[in-house]
């Protein structure tokens, strides 16, 4: 009886990814499981079955050898996740002691459209990146058993003893990803990534009042349908797995603490050098000017690092730290992809004499794509920050739909000053701004960009570090409906601004979304931003 019983798996069918649309983005979809019996294999056939087998399954001939001979056994697994053709084409060979079981295998129909998202499932059935790895839990349901008796000859034996235990099926996922700007999204950044020759680069997609990420695409990616083909260190969710400094993109923080807790309005006018010695340290703008009078709002649309410097210290340390940490800075978003990292933000404790300078303009503190997408998000909201979510919810066997919890949301800054950083970022995309490129025609656009050095790992210095290129924004700036975030890693083509590298994906992608959208241009008129100061 021992050696007639066999315990057989019955494998639970995997709960499909979709989009907000319900189009899937990873599903399950039948397979076969190959087997041997090795003891119905005589020794003289067992070159003949690896010979037939090897090439058609993948597998190496060697190994395959061994477990057809494996003795005093009557069952063992030889390949999953095969193509119910092509073990219809294994059955009809009719090698002895060679069967077919039914499983499942996991399938992405749209390659690698979201990959660094949605991850990939493994040989071993288990999801090992992104959200089939983070969300296994959910999507895997629990496999079942069933313990049969088998014949001498290998048959199943219908009136024999048959115990069983039926797997229940995973819970689908539904994301707020909406494919076909996913789809744009990620075209845009893999064509910017290959002109500019950067190391990667990233664009977000946003809804400011709901926290919804419409589109999360990363370059390089790879395809989950075969990620052994790929370099393993293109499988994690870089969007929120890397850390980078924001450069001036992170100016609108200060701008918000400065005009909250300091006093600042849009009209207060400073005289701004090229450069400021704090220290023993020498501050720069990012080109040589004589001293310029300009108001708060003409620092942040010519992104000049020395204007906020002087802008911040109308607050305190502390002051500005708080600011940073209510925008999300040195936090976890919290969004079910494995690996994020929170950046790195200090308390001023720990900072030396000269970080609050840096912080200021967007460098020593670091963040990751998300985090710096939901500052922007948060603007837009009147100043009300909704955390990032990308999960819209689950679905049952039955089809029904279990919304997800709703996000957090916390008023952050007052609507007014919200409002005032809003028209100042106006002014980025004038033609006396840095972002020119991100205009749109018929649409108020407000937005930042940012150009930061990066830290260059030999010498522990920015000297030589290459730069990282960004601009977000969102429209329309009067009623703010999308956010996109662009950032480029180290662009050594062309050049190295984010105004010139990030901003034109920003229109590109954004005039995208705003069709398919269907959201009209406003109509009204846009503010008029003072950028040099009246004496």
């Amino acid at each position: 009886m021992r050696q007639r019983m066999q315990e057989i798996e019955l494998p639970a069918v995997r709960g499909d990814i979709t989009d907000a649309q319900g189009h899937p983005l990873a599903m399950t979809v039948e397979a076969r499981a190959i087997y041997a019996d090795p003891s119905l294999i005589e020794d003289g056939r067992r070159q003949a079955v690896v010979n037939a087998l090897a090439p058609t399954l993948g597998l190496n001939p060697a190994t395959l050898m061994k477990q057809v001979s494996k003795p005093d056994t009557r069952f063992v697994y030889l390949a999953h996740g095969v193509r119910p053709d092509q073990a219809r084409l294994i059955t009809s060979w009719d090698l002895p002691g060679i069967g077919t079981l039914p499983e499942y295998r996991r399938e992405y129909p749209n390659d690698s459209l979201a990959a660094s998202v949605i991850g990939f499932v493994n040989d071993t059935g288990k999801g090992a990146a992104g959200l089939e790895s983070s969300m296994n839990d959910v999507l895997a349901g629990r496999e079942g058993w069933q313990r049969v008796e088998i014949s001498l000859e290998g048959q199943h034996i219908p009136m024999g003893e048959d115990q069983k235990r039926p797997s229940v099926p995973g819970r689908g996922v539904r994301l707020t990803l909406q494919r076909d700007l996913q789809f744009k999204a990620q075209e845009a950044i893999e064509k910017q990534v290959k002109a500019t020759r950067a190391e990667s680069g990233s664009v977000i997609v946003m809804d400011p009042r709901t926290g919804k990420l419409l589109a999360m695409a990363s370059a390089p990616g790879f395809d989950p349908n075969s990620y052994g083909d790929s370099d393993r260190s293109r499988w994690g969710s870089p969007l929120v797995q890397n850390a980078y400094e924001p450069g001036s993109t992170g100016k609108v923080v200060t701008a918000a603490a400065v005009m909250e807790h300091g006093g600042v309005t849009k009209s207060t006018p400073y005289t701004v050098p090229d450069k400021i010695r704090k220290y023993d340290v020498e501050f720069h703008d990012s080109h040589p000017h004589a001293p310029e009078r300009l108001t708060f709002a003409g620092v942040l649309a010519k992104s000049s690092n020395v204007g906020t410097i002087m802008a911040s210290e109308s607050i305190s340390s502390q002051q500005l730290y708080g600011t940073l940490r209510d925008f999300g800075f040195g936090q976890r978003t919290g969004l079910p992809l494995p690996g994020e990292t929170s950046g790195l933000l200090p308390p001023p404790a720990k900072w030396s004499g000269t970080d609050r300078y840096s912080i200021a303009f967007g460098q020593t503190a670091s963040v990751n794509a998300v985090q710096m997408a939901s500052v922007y998000a948060t603007i837009a909201n009147g100043g009300v920050r909704v955390a990032p979510t990308l999960i819209e919810g689950t679905v049952g066997e039955d089809d029904a739909f279990t919304p997800a919890p709703a996000p957090a949301r916390k008023q952050v800054i007052s609507a007014k000053t919200a409002r005032d950083i809003s028209d100042m970022l106006e002014g980025v995309t004038t033609d006396e701004g840095t972002a020119p490129k991100a205009q749109i025609p018929g649409y108020r656009v407000a937005g930042k960009t940012g150009t930061a050095e990066n830290v260059n790992p030999r010498c522990g210095c920015y000297k030589g570090g290459g730069y990282t290129a960004s601009f977000a924004g969102f429209a329309p700036a009067d009623d703010p409906q999308l956010v996109v975030q662009v950032v480029l890693q180290n662009p050594k083509r062309g050049s190295h601004y984010g105004g010139d590298a990030a901003a034109p994906v920003f229109k590109d992608v954004m005039s995208f979304a705003l069709q398919s959208e269907k959201i009209p241009p406003t109509g009204s008129r846009p503010p008029i931003i003072q950028i040099h100061a009246r004496d």
